[in-house]
């Protein structure tokens, strides 16, 4: 969001993007938003098909393992740990040996991420995600194709703190890559190749490279056809591979920037009568910050 009046209405506005969209990937359906970043503290979003059995005194057990105090809130199959920053690995760690059937759906300062398998709309009224408020979010619905349809196999997928990244299209090198990015230290959990991409903007970006230089060399280095949006803590990008072959849009106006794989994903957006709307060009990187003008890296297809 430009225009911070409209953060409480994210959400809302996410809801009705994904419900419209529900006929390209009716299998599972994920949010992922940016809010209420915390000084010293860290989130962590986590699920479990037994919410009753795995998060009863989480909360408590954690706080004699990472040494500080930690917060949990319960939204239905998934719950936010507050924890004090500095402390995933540990926490990750120790969820692992005592709880079973928990899975990490992210963790950052600011990411949330809410995914289930099911029709976006009945995902959406899971989570109320209607009423989230946030300064930015990424939305998804899936059509399986690379991997089964689970919980943990679908959209967005988070890699890296604050990062989270879906895809639109089909890597063809993604197994290949994946034990790759495993030897170098890289978490991966599931065999979809979209989170194989997100894995290797993560890797990209401990090496030393801006998000925009990480997606400027994915066009090199990942073999296949795909529209990414990449979402981190200051905003989020775009690129699409050299044929473009998948469908995208974009509109922005002086309120938001907004991205849809159809136009029909934005028509309910306020004011999108007057927006700028474009198709991202091919091999071409666009990225919009809070902090500073929008910037486009471009890159001979």
């Amino acid at each position: 969001m430009k225009d911070p009046s409209l953060e409480p209405k994210l959400g809302e506005m996410l809801t009705s993007m994904l419900i419209t969209m529900t006929d390209r990937g009716p299998d599972s359906a994920g949010i992922a938003i940016y809010s209420g970043e915390t000084k010293g503290r860290t989130k962590m979003t986590i699920q479990s098909d037994d919410p009753e059995g795995s998060f009863g005194g989480l909360d408590a057990a954690l706080e004699k393992v990472v040494g500080g105090t930690v917060k949990m809130r319960v939204k239905s199959t998934h719950a936010i740990l507050e924890i004090p920053a500095g402390t995933t690995a540990k926490t990750r760690a120790a969820l692992a040996e005592m709880a079973s059937g928990i899975r990490v759906m992210s963790r950052g300062d600011s990411l949330e991420i809410y995914k289930e398998v099911g029709l976006p709309k009945d995902v959406a009224a899971q989570f109320d995600l209607s009423k989230m408020s946030g300064s930015h979010g990424i939305g998804h619905t899936r059509m399986a194709t690379e991997s089964a349809v689970t919980t943990m196999g679908a959209h967005p997928f988070n890699t890296g703190d604050d990062q989270c990244l879906v895809h639109n299209g089909s890597l063809s090198n993604h197994n290949s890559l994946r034990r790759k990015l495993r030897r170098e230290g890289i978490h991966i959990e599931t065999e979809n190749d979209t989170e194989v991409g997100a894995a290797y903007l993560t890797w990209q970006m401990q090496n030393g490279m801006s998000l925009g230089q990480a997606l400027e060399s994915s066009l090199d280095d990942l073999d296949g056809f795909f529209t990414f949006v990449v979402g981190t803590k200051d905003g989020f990008g775009v690129v699409r591979d050299p044929i473009a072959c998948k469908p995208a849009v974009m509109a922005e106006t002086d309120q938001y920037v907004a991205f849809g794989s159809e136009y029909r994903a934005l028509v309910d957006l306020p004011g999108i009568e007057n927006a700028r709307v474009w198709e991202p060009e091919p091999a071409t990187v666009y990225f919009w910050s809070h902090n500073d003008t929008p910037t486009t890296h471009e890159k001979a297809a």
